[in-house]
């Protein structure tokens, strides 16, 4: 059976007072979760993070990652300097990167690999736009932003990294894929590993992002190929995020 993994995405916010306060109190109630977790926090707060979570069993990760090894890249931040923060986790593709900064599949593919080139688990985003889901290409948005990463990383790549399925409609809306609808989605998305690689399908974690809070994230992970979520609003309430791991 595969393992729960439930993620926090902080996005842009935080302070340095605020984080103390939520990351102790995460913290604390880590030690008896019976799920993995992680906190992906602004690249400001990685040192914070360490300081606050080494040697617990909560992880921490960063938001986003360079697509490039180092050089005149003003403004961005390597893989390698990602681990000497001692991140385990990053984010990539995800969905307001792909909108807001014109990230492509094709540089998605590539921050995916320096990632992992570097050691770190990149957790790869895939998901529809409200119009691609009304258009009914849903399969084939999601099909494309994946293979991406497989024909440029292969298909093994996957067993060193987790996918997160999130309905771009659902982020921040209020509005959520119901469990059936985000179980088809994660079904396709596993069966289409399943095409080059059963045993890499079998064991790869598929997250649900998409306004998962407490009320909800129950009857979501107990769907057959829902392996834990990636969390936005509620990982930065530690009775909601705490709660939401303890769904998992």
């Amino acid at each position: 059976m595969r393992a729960k993994l439930v993620a926090g995405n902080w996005k842009m916010y935080g302070s340095l007072a605020a984080n103390l306060t939520l990351l102790t109190r995460v913290k604390e109630a880590a030690a008896t979760f019976r799920c993995a977790s992680v906190v992906f926090v602004p690249f400001p707060y990685l040192a914070q993070a360490r300081a606050a979570l080494s040697g617990s069993a909560l992880a921490w990760g960063a938001q986003n990652v360079s697509e490039h090894g180092q050089g005149a890249y003003t403004g961005e931040v390597s893989a390698a300097m990602l681990m000497e923060f001692g991140c385990r986790y990053v984010l990539v593709g995800h969905s307001e990167r792909r909108a807001l900064y014109g990230e492509d599949d094709a540089t998605v593919a590539a921050k995916f690999a320096q990632a992992q080139r570097a050691g770190l688990i990149p957790i790869l985003c895939v998901g529809e736009t409200l119009a691609e889901r009304e258009g009914g290409v849903t399969a084939a948005v999601v099909t494309r932003q994946l293979d991406a990463v497989i024909n440029g990383s292969g298909v093994a790549a996957l067993s060193r990294a987790v996918l997160a399925y999130e309905p771009v409609w659902a982020i921040g809306t209020g509005k959520t894929a119901s469990p059936q609808q985000a179980q088809e989605v994660h079904a396709l998305i596993r069966a289409r590993v399943a095409q080059s690689a059963a045993a890499v399908a079998e064991e790869l974690q598929i997250l649900y992002g998409g306004s998962v809070k407490p009320g909800n994230a129950k009857e979501l992970f107990t769907m057959p190929d829902i392996d834990g979520g990636l969390i936005g609003g509620a990982s930065l309430v530690a009775e909601d995020f705490v709660a939401i791991c303890a769904a998992a």
